[in-house]
């Protein structure tokens, strides 16, 4: 019932995610905004969850399971009523905003309570049975909401996911259960005002590049001053007895390399949810639900294969699987690079599902391998650090490589403004090709079996 009901707050934080996807286009519309602008509404939330989630090791630390839960629910329910209600862009991103805090600790809970609760044998089958409910959210969301957007519109979309979350609530008070010690750690305030500017500066000034221009005062500005910050915070951290975030596990070889695999994987593939819909919607000329229908068959491949993932890397290691996954990954995202107005429906559904079956098959092995070199109390700061990777990573592929796209599109001697919007969904697909390919040379030279903490240290 515990995992049940963790997950099932990761489900809800998750289908808020896939289901802007579909949106994106009617909010460009709504709003009279550009790509290059829409993109905050996905990058926003990515910036707070950077922001939010390298506390989120002293909150598991500090306080029950319960009340974490029950509060970021809570948080994330009034956030998602907000987004629904916004007459503006600006009370859109607020409302995001919101989302994102709550869900900043829900995703990082759905990926430490499992590893405690489930002996480290068997760790990778049970994050594998987890992630069946989790991909079921990719799976749901677009169709769910292309149907919801093309009938009653975008404000439908988030007023329909609250009842679910309101359930998963009432479901948490009466029935979820504390798991792990509770400690008393001590709350560096300098170094969550330091974390704050250092991810918030980092990935404001990276995702206003796009939009701005890399020469714009208020890119070089926040970049400087996160630049500045994020050193400071990592120095600091190294100097506490009792630190923000434990980063001197990354001193730990296999740990180190598995976040940053999982930090490049997550990299290849945000800018995905922002440049597929525009190019089935722009490009192909597709409704919002049969955008949600076609990227639907990736989601189901997702969670049929993340069972088998669990069991093979309980079973094997992470080597083969990661290496067989990263390599469907970049060769379907290099596919990818070549699509076009006239790509076949069918072969277009082929490559994104080759590219589900790599994702799935790849980041939850890598990611089980590097937790289980850690001793049980650094599990919750080695999620963390794994899930700021992966959200910084994310925030500030997308906003390169929509720039990258921007500047292809705008560039372009297509004859038409069709051709050249394909022209830039082209490019940031192939930038997309190269950062995978950098995951799958890591996982070439360094992933190998075992690496686990001793069971005597736990």
């Amino acid at each position: 019932m515990i995992i049940a009901i963790v997950v099932g707050g990761a489900f809800i934080a998750i289908l808020n995610q896939t289901v802007l996807s579909p949106a994106l286009p009617k909010l460009m519309e709504t709003f009279q905004i550009n790509a290059g602008t829409a993109q905050w509404v996905t990058t926003i939330y990515m910036l707070v969850n950077g922001i939010m989630v390298p506390v989120t090791a002293y909150l598991i630390d500090r306080f029950a399971t319960k009340l974490l839960f029950i509060i970021s629910m809570a948080v994330f329910i009034v956030g998602t009523l907000v987004t629904g209600m916004a007459g503006s862009f600006p009370i859109l991103i607020i409302g995001r905003i919101m989302q994102a805090m709550g869900a900043g600790i829900q995703l990082p809970l759905v990926a430490y309570v499992p590893m405690l609760v489930f002996p480290r044998e068997k760790r990778g089958t049970a994050m594998g049975m987890a992630g069946i409910v989790m991909s079921c959210a990719p799976a749901i969301g677009p169709v769910f909401a292309g149907w919801i957007i093309d009938r009653f519109g975008w404000r439908m979309m988030f007023y329909s996911i609250i009842p679910l979350a309101i359930v998963i609530l009432v479901l948490s008070i009466f029935l979820l259960e504390n798991v792990g010690e509770r400690k008393r750690p001590h709350l560096d305030l300098l170094s969550i005002v330091l974390s704050s500017f250092a991810f918030g500066g980092l990935l404001y000034g990276f995702s206003s590049a796009s939009t701005k221009g890399w020469g714009s005062p208020l890119v070089i500005l926040p970049l400087l001053i996160g630049a500045a910050a994020f050193v400071w915070f990592i120095r600091r951290q190294f100097h506490l007895d009792e630190p923000l975030l434990e980063l001197r596990i990354l001193k730990t070889p296999v740990f180190a390399c598995s976040a940053a695999i999982v930090t490049i994987i997550n990299s290849a593939l945000s800018v995905g949810s922002i440049v597929l819909p525009i190019y089935l919607q722009s490009v192909k000329g597709f409704s919002a639900f049969t955008t949600g229908m076609l990227m639907m068959p990736g989601a189901v491949a997702s969670i049929f294969m993340s069972p088998i993932s669990g069991l093979l890397f309980d079973k094997f290691g992470p080597r083969g699987i990661s290496i067989i996954g990263l390599t469907a990954l970049t060769g379907s995202l290099t596919a990818l690079a070549f699509i076009g107005p006239t790509t076949s429906v069918l072969l277009l559904i082929v490559i994104y599902v080759l590219q589900s079956f790599g994702q799935t098959i790849a980041n939850m092995p890598v990611n089980t391998w590097g937790i289980n070199s850690l001793k049980n109390e650094y599990i919750a700061h080695g999620n963390a650090i794994s899930n700021t990777g992966r959200q910084v990573g994310g925030s500030i592929s997308t906003a390169l490589i929509i720039t990258i796209m921007t500047m292809v599109t705008s560039s372009s001697k297509a004859p038409t403004s069709l051709l050249q919007t394909a022209s830039g969904v082209r490019a940031a697909y192939a930038a997309s090709a190269c950062v995978a390919a950098v995951a799958l040379i890591l996982a070439v030279l360094k992933v190998r079996k075992g690496g686990e903490a001793p069971l005597e240290e736990e």
